[in-house]
């Protein structure tokens, strides 16, 4: 099978690469923009088989992404590539509207015409994936989990792009007959994460002394996904999941962000600790709210457990131990980063 994977370069794209590689026969097109948040790095163990070829192309170019599919004529595409951090979609729409809802037009339009004029296996064997987020359906209360009926309301200038290309994907395959199949994740974690995520940013904060931020009282929810989870059920979905289907794909792993940043800490204190007297718990510190945060989500994997026999392999703690071993071993790579491209100032405000 011939794979062309959009946003490869990027944090669950390039996990997804990693994965077929090592645990695929898979030929791999790798698609992606290089946008700030593109890292090659990340996909450098791909560069040496003969699996593996990387395109730089914008999506949005649909001349060149119809070259693309002429020139390597894929069996199936994964698309991953969007602007994702909510965050920056809130002082910069534009640039989400562009990518997430126009690029992913330009896929399907594409992808339409290239299936279109297959016949035979090929035609039958055709897929095409949209990997999608849990934002899409905004805020839950208390109680309860998202499942693929859930209705959408998206909060954020990101979560609405991404609902936007969600219909789309839908539209697609029920008015032109493409055989779509779209998944809907929780928050990912885990190696290689651009430094302005929750995450990587507690991580290098506390390594170099400053505040840990987290937003509001710290009450806000969140399923964890362990970014390596993601990538198996990813390709479970794809060579297993029922043609106009959507899977939710969660780690199991709810917390607040509050007591996440706590076991976060006690990772480092125990892997690195600061003294006997210190405690990286300390550095914690409240700020502002971002506006329209969404209180609470939680995911329902019930079916992609039952359908496809996948379930994350990691808990939170493993991976956030695995999480901080590896920023600690790659200080080169998040250090040139914070130098050259994000500094970790605070993103979001509206303002």
């Amino acid at each position: 099978m011939k794979v062309l994977v959009t946003g490869g370069c990027g944090f669950i794209g390039s996990a997804v690469i990693r994965y077929l590689i090592r645990q695929t026969d898979a030929e791999i097109v790798n698609v992606d923009k290089l946008t700030y948040a593109a890292n090659p790095l990340a996909v450098e163990e791909a560069n040496d088989s003969d699996r593996y070829v990387f395109e730089q192309t914008d999506i949005i170019d649909t001349d060149s992404i119809r070259n693309l599919f002429i020139k390597h004529r894929p069996d199936a595409v994964m698309h991953l590539a969007a602007e994702s951090h909510v965050d920056r979609s809130i002082d910069g729409p534009s640039e989400f509207i562009q990518t997430n809802i126009v690029g992913t037009y330009a896929m399907l339009e594409v992808a339409r015409e290239w299936f279109d004029d297959l016949e035979g296996r090929a035609k039958d064997d055709f897929r095409f994936l949209h990997v999608s987020t849990d934002e899409v359906f905004g805020s839950l209360g208390p109680t309860g989990q998202f499942t693929e009926t859930t209705r959408y309301k998206p909060n954020s200038p990101y979560s609405a792009s991404k609902a936007g290309s969600d219909h789309l994907v839908r539209a697609w395959h029920k008015t032109y007959g493409l055989p779509v199949v779209t998944s809907n994740c929780s928050n990912n974690y885990g190696p290689w994460q651009f430094p302005e995520k929750l995450i990587p940013v507690a991580i290098l904060n506390a390594l170099g002394g400053k505040p840990i931020p987290v937003y509001g009282k710290g009450e806000n929810v969140r399923d964890w996904l362990y970014v390596d989870d993601h990538a198996s059920a990813l390709w479970a979905i794809l060579t297993q999941g029922r043609i106009g289907e959507t899977y939710n794909v969660g780690g199991n792993c709810e917390r607040n962000n509050l007591d996440l940043l706590r076991s976060l800490c006690e990772c480092l204190n125990q892997i690195r600790p600061v003294g006997e007297q210190a405690d990286y718990v300390d550095l914690i510190t409240m700020v502002a709210d971002r506006p329209g945060h969404d209180l609470r989500y939680a995911m329902d994997i019930s079916k992609i457990e039952a359908e496809l026999g996948w379930s994350p392999a990691h808990s939170l703690e493993s991976g956030l131990k695995d999480t901080v071993r590896w920023y600690l071993e790659n200080e080169s790579w998040w250090r040139k980063i914070r130098a050259d491209v994000y500094q970790g100032e605070r993103l979001g405000t509206s303002k």
